[in-house]
């Protein structure tokens, strides 16, 4: 196999799917009721020896959507004030349009078929993503429905720890817990534990490239 070839070896070695993590901050529980406040996704790499690492960071600070729910607690959790004007936060279809496209050119550059999010407890963002997208009215969704790659369950295995500052910790991979629930600093963070795994997995031969 040519390893100088980038596009056939992501696509090769994840069935075709170009894994893309994305990190939401929201403000409460419920994807159809609750506003997403901020979002932030961590392309991947490898490099030439086949080597999976985190590449760019994309982040958005987001206006909650028309009649969307606030609560509390999930404010006070992460700390987002959603009416500051010091966040410069843009309208969600603003946001989720431009994000989206931006996926769907690193699914093709990279020759796969389609994204599939890779995420801290993923079913929650995804959940947040799909509804987000739904309220957009964007037609060409670059993410799979349903698949995931989770962080919480692969740490669970490898690291017997599902929180990801505890797992991250035990990667020995830095984490500063004041710049946690920030959906840049928690997706580069889920990116490296991500690609730590999937190269640890690899280095003991649990996948070999075909």
């Amino acid at each position: 196999m040519d390893f100088s070839d980038e596009k056939s070896m992501i696509a090769q070695r994840f069935r075709g799917f170009l894994p893309v993590v994305i990190d939401v901050e929201t403000g409460g529980f419920n994807c159809q009721t609750d506003a997403v406040l901020e979002i932030a996704a961590t392309f991947l790499r490898m490099d030439d020896s086949g080597q999976l690492e985190p590449d760019d960071t994309v982040s958005y600070h987001v206006e909650p959507f028309e009649g969307a729910n606030l609560e509390p607690a999930a404010l006070e959790f992460t700390g987002i004030d959603p009416h500051n004007p010091l966040r410069q936060a843009q309208k969600e279809v603003t946001v989720m349009g431009e994000l989206m496209k931006r996926i769907r050119q690193q699914v093709k550059a990279n020759g796969c078929t389609r994204a599939v999010l890779v995420g801290h407890n993923a079913h929650f963002d995804l959940g947040f993503v799909l509804a987000a997208i739904e309220r957009s009215n964007i037609k060409r969704n670059p993410f799979h429905p349903f698949s995931v790659m989770d962080t919480a369950s692969l740490s669970g295995l490898a690291y017997g720890h599902t929180v990801l500052a505890r797992a991250c910790q035990l990667a020995d991979i830095d984490f500063n817990n004041s710049e946690a629930h920030s959906a840049a600093y928690d997706a580069f963070k889920t990116a490296e534990l991500f690609c730590q795994i999937v190269n640890r997995w690899q280095q003991l031969g649990g996948w070999r490239w075909p």
